[in-house]
C-alpha cells in the first residue's frame, strides 16, 4: 500500500473530521445522558425527584433535564462512593493539546473562614471512545488523572458494596447527635477490610436507596478512592470545611475559581496508570471519589450541574505533523485477519480512522513489526495514527 505524502495525509485527516464534526451546528452542552445510578444518600430520589412508579428510562429523562442544554442548570447527585453519571455531547470532545477540553458544573463553594477549603465533593471523571462505533459507551474507559492520583493515599480498584435495608427496619437514633435517626440506617462494605453505614439525618426523609433499583439487595461500585478532605474546624462537630483538592475533579473547587480551568483528556490514564493518547472523546463518567461522613453534613456526594466543551469547533486532525521522508510507520504485510505494522521509535496507542472520522479500534503497538487485528473491521479505507505518523490502509 503506497503510503500518504505529508500534504495528503494532513488533507486527509483533517478532510474526515470535517466531514463528521462540520455535517451540523453543534452545542457545547450536554446532550444525552446515558445511565445514571447513585449510590445511596441523602439527596438520592430527589435530585431529580422520584416519583412512584419511574422506571431507570424515567430517571435518566429527569437527569437529562436537569444537566443537559444551556439553560440554568438543575443538579444531579450522585450520593456517597461509586455513585455515577454517564454522558456525552452532540459531537466528539476533540483533545486539543496542553490546554483543557471541557468543564463539568458543580455546587462546590469557599468556607467564609478557609479558602483551602469550603464544599468540595470530589468526583472522578473518565472519558471513553466510541472504538466499536455503535454509539453506547460500551468500550474502554480511562481515567483522568486528578492531583492526587499517583499518592499513596489514593486507593484504586477500590469496591464498596451497600446493602439494602429491609423496608421495616428499626430507626436507631445515635444519643449523642440528635441530628442522626438512624446511624444504622444502610450498611456498606469495602475491599480494605472497612465498613460502615450511611447514617440517615432529620433533614431528609425520603428513602436514601435509589427507588428504581428497589428490588436489588445490593448495590457495588469500584474506583479510585481519594483520601478524606474533611476537616472538623469548629472540633465538636458543628463545623466541617472539605478541602480542595489542586486539581482534576468535578465538583472540588467552585465553577468560577480561578485555579479550576476543567479537564485536559491528555491526562487519560489506562487500567494499569499508563498514559493514553486519545485524539478525541466521545463519553463521560464521573463518580464520586470519596467516602466520608460529615457530621450533620451528611455523606459527601458530587453534586453535577451540567458540562461544556470549551472547544466546540475544533477538527481532529489525527497527525501534528510527518516528515514523510523519514516516515517511522509502515505496513509490511498481511494475513487473513490483520495487517502488519513496522513502527520505529517507542511504542505506543495508535487509532484507526473510518472514513467518516469515527475511531474504529486503538491497537497498541510496539517497536519493531505488529500484528494488528482488522477481523471486526467492515470493508472499506481506514487511516492509522500513531504518534506523528499517519498511513492509509484498505480492508
Amino acid at each position: 500500500m503506497k503510503q500518504l505524502t505529508s500534504r495528503q495525509t494532513v488533507i486527509m485527516t483533517v478532510a474526515v473530521a470535517s466531514m463528521l464534526l462540520k455535517a451540523g451546528a453543534v452545542s457545547p452542552y450536554i446532550s444525552k445522558v446515558y445511565d445514571f445510578c447513585p449510590a445511596p444518600g441523602q439527596f438520592v430520589n430527589v435530585l431529580p425527584e422520584f416519583e412512584d412508579g419511574d422506571s431507570h428510562e424515567q430517571v435518566i429523562t429527569k437527569v437529562e433535564e436537569q444537566i443537559c442544554g444551556d439553560k440554568n442548570p438543575g443538579m444531579i447527585s450522585l450520593g456517597a462512593f461509586g455513585g455515577y453519571v454517564v454522558f456525552g455531547f452532540d459531537h466528539p470532545v476533540v483533545n486539543v493539546a496542553s490546554t483543557a477540553d471541557f468543564k463539568i458544573y458543580g455546587n462546590a463553594f469557599v468556607s467564609d473562614q478557609n479558602s483551602g477549603g469550603g464544599s468540595s465533593e470530589p468526583g472522578i471523571v473518565m472519558v471513553s471512545v466510541d472504538a466499536n462505533g455503535n454509539g453506547v459507551p460500551d468500550d474502554e474507559w480511562y481515567e483522568l488523572a486528578g492531583s492526587e492520583y499517583g499518592k499513596e493515599t489514593t486507593q484504586k480498584n477500590y469496591t464498596v458494596t451497600y446493602y439494602r435495608p429491609a423496608a421495616d427496619k428499626t430507626a436507631d437514633p445515635d444519643p449523642d447527635y440528635s441530628y442522626v435517626n438512624d446511624r444504622t440506617y444502610i450498611k456498606w462494605s469495602a475491599s480494605d477490610g472497612s465498613d460502615g453505614y450511611v447514617k440517615r439525618n432529620i433533614f431528609h426523609s425520603q428513602s436514601y436507596w435509589p427507588q428504581w433499583l428497589a428490588d436489588e439487595a445490593t448495590l457495588q461500585f469500584t474506583g479510585t478512592k481519594l483520601a478524606d478532605n474533611y476537616h472538623d474546624e469548629s472540633g465538636n462537630g458543628t463545623y466541617y470545611v472539605q478541602m480542595f483538592y489542586d486539581w482534576g475533579y468535578a465538583d472540588n473547587l467552585p465553577n468560577e475559581d480561578s485555579r479550576y480551568d476543567g479537564f485536559d483528556i491528555g491526562n487519560a490514564v489506562d487500567a494499569e496508570g499508563k498514559t493514553v493518547h486519545l485524539p478525541k472523546i466521545d463519553f463521560v463518567k464521573v463518580y464520586t471519589g470519596v467516602n466520608q461522613y460529615c457530621g450533620w453534613l451528611g455523606e459527601t456526594s458530587t453534586e453535577i450541574c451540567g458540562a461544556v466543551d470549551l472547544h466546540p469547533d475544533a477538527e481532529v486532525s489525527g497527525v501534528a505533523s510527518i516528515d514523510a521522508a523519514n516516515a517511522s510507520l509502515r505496513i509490511v504485510g498481511r494475513t487473513g485477519t490483520a495487517i502488519m505494522v513496522a513502527k520505529d521509535g517507542n511504542g505506543c496507542q495508535a487509532c484507526i480512522y473510518s472514513m467518516s472520522g469515527a475511531v474504529v479500534a486503538q491497537p497498541m503497538l510496539g517497536e519493531g513489526i505488529n500484528e494488528v487485528d482488522v477481523c471486526a473491521l467492515p470493508s472499506g479505507v481506514y487511516i492509522l495514527v500513531a504518534d506523528d505518523a499517519a498511513i492509509k490502509f484498505v480492508k
